[in-house]
């Protein structure tokens, strides 16, 4: 067998730092926790954890507002304990993935602070400044993704500051080479200390339209959330000007020439653009540019056969040279046990059929953290809501705190292990009875059976690098093979909750079993589909 890079098909554990494990007893989740639950990510079979931010940071959205990019806020703890953090992760042969925000930083960056005084600074131009209209209104009708205008006055400039997410996150100007050079000195840091890569941050929204213009509205029939809901303003425009810029490919060169640097680091870049899927082939093209891409395409509310076959389908179909990755839950959309059920309620059969399934699409694997415990959304109410997003479009979204409550490790235990003290978030009461002492001490947890999938999966090449090609089948049935050079599979997966039959050649024989009290069987010629079953076969 060809011998792959370690990234290509690895399954990639997403950790949120703030409720994953507290260790000083502040209610929120730290880098000391981290390292204390090495041991159990490297049961779960998993080859890398990605990091969510853990930078110093003000907090506004919860570290996705860098104000130094070299430091570690002292609630995680210090750049000693991220050392020991890839020493240990490292010696479990695990790699270390960490979030990079490069297209905007915290108002209380000194690049920021220095940037707003005047217009006649070493920094004026780092940050996208603007004259306002004459009648005093915003440059343009760009929007934030967090609600309002894109646009926040400074009286010290007397100009406008661009921010597309909140207003303390100004955006950084990528057409000043200062800024470019200054951001990948700040990404070549931590490579230095040896992480293994990087997720990219909305890496799209690097370059802005150097002539801000104005962007077109969309038609209400056509509008769609992407990482934010459709009665959002937002999703009122398309984002022609604001966002995916042709300069931006030439950035992705230069992260690229950086990485090369560093045998064996990758890059994953998070994009959500007007077409995410053709971006995502367009930001990993000819080799050169970022090694995988994923977007928010498997992360809606859409959940049919029809819409996962037609979305992978579509990316194959342009993604000719890139690698992709795919998720169905992070830490800004609901829960996906929660999300793709009919009945928005959980069911175990349907999330080890979904780990299933994700595990066998082409690509590399990002799996939340939570996931393997088959964790539905968490119920909070407003006045506990810590996300802004929430707050500001509640009721209709409730934000992304649901999913970011902390995790269950022992269900006797206060606050189910993760505190010893009042978490930053409350923690779900039906997550008690999920907890990982619980579910280990079941052959037929969900956590288990992830366990024993994800150690398969690692047997079985074709999964890993192989091609894919989808067979045409009825709903609620996907169905595809999976091939890679001597080795070819079947993969059926149920996606409703009802028993379904598909006729099947006789040339197959069983090759895997490992979900058995809900997998499908084979007899002369018909394959028995029962609710959320999933079904492999070697051909």
């Amino acid at each position: 067998m060809a011998q792959q890079q370690w990234w290509k098909g690895a399954v990639i554990y997403q950790i949120y730092p703030r409720s994953f494990q507290d260790t000083n007893g502040d209610g929120i989740g730290d880098l000391p926790g981290i390292i204390n639950r090495l041991d159990y990510i490297k049961s779960l079979g998993v080859d890398a954890i990605w990091i969510s931010p853990f930078f110093k940071s003000p907090m506004k959205d919860f570290g996705y507002d860098i104000s130094d990019y070299r430091d570690i806020d002292p609630m995680f703890g210090n750049l000693d304990d991220f050392d020991t953090l890839i020493a240990q992760a490292h010696q479990r042969d695990i790699k270390i993935i960490i979030d990079q925000v490069l297209s905007h930083t915290s108002n209380e960056h000194q690049w920021f602070i220095e940037s707003r005084e005047n217009t006649s600074n070493d920094k004026a131009d780092w940050y996208v400044w603007a004259d306002a209209k004459p009648d005093g209104s915003a440059p343009n009708n760009w929007l934030s993704i967090f609600g309002g205008t894109a646009w926040q006055w400074e009286p010290r400039r007397c100009q406008y500051y661009l921010h597309n997410f909140l207003t303390e996150q100004p955006d950084l100007n990528f057409h000043n080479p200062d800024v470019r050079k200054a951001v990948l000195d700040n990404v070549e840091f931590w490579l230095k200390k040896g992480v293994d890569g990087f997720r990219l941050d909305a890496i799209n929204f690097c370059y802005h339209d150097a002539q801000l213009r104005d962007n077109p509205a969309k038609p209400k029939e056509l509008r769609q959330g992407r990482g934010f809901s459709e009665d959002n303003p937002y999703a009122f425009q398309y984002h022609y000007y604001n966002n995916t810029q042709p300069e931006n490919l030439a950035f992705m060169q230069e992260i690229r020439s950086l990485l090369d640097r560093y045998p064996g680091t990758v890059s994953l870049g998070e994009i959500s653009s007007e077409d995410s899927l053709q971006t995502m082939a367009e930001y990993t093209a000819d080799g050169d540019k970022l090694h995988m891409g994923y977007s928010f395409e498997l992360l809606t509310k859409d959940y049919s056969a029809q819409y996962i076959r037609e979305t992978v389908s579509t990316l194959e179909s342009v993604m000719t040279q890139g690698w992709p990755c795919w998720a169905f839950s992070n830490h800004d959309v609901e829960r996906v046990a929660s999300r793709w059920h009919p009945s928005a309620k959980t069911d175990s059969k349907q999330v080890s059929m979904l780990t299933a399934l994700l595990g066998s699409l082409r690509g590399s694997v990002c799996m939340y953290q939570g996931e393997e415990l088959g964790l539905g959304e968490a119920q909070v109410a407003f006045e506990d809501l810590q996300d802004p997003y929430g707050i500001t479009f509640w009721p209709n979204f409730k934000g992304r705190d649901g999913c970011r409550t902390p995790m269950p490790w022992q269900h006797e235990q206060p606050h189910a292990g993760f505190s010893t003290s009042t978490p930053w978030l409350p923690v779900e009461q039906q997550h008690q009875a999920l907890a990982v002492d619980v579910q280990l001490h079941s052959e037929e947890s969900v956590l288990k059976r992830f366990q024993h999938f994800m150690a398969w999966r690692k047997t079985m090449p074709a999964l890993q690098y192989g091609d894919i090609e989808f067979i045409d089948t009825p709903e609620p049935i996907l169905a595809f093979y999976r091939r890679y050079e001597q080795q070819s599979m079947l993969c059926v997966f149920n996606l409703g909750d009802q028993s379904h039959t598909l006729p099947l050649s006789d040339n197959i024989h069983t090759e895997h079993t490992q979900l058995q009290h809900h997998n499908g069987s084979l007899n002369e010629g018909t394959l028995t589909m029962p609710g959320f079953g999933c079904y492999f076969a070697a051909v």
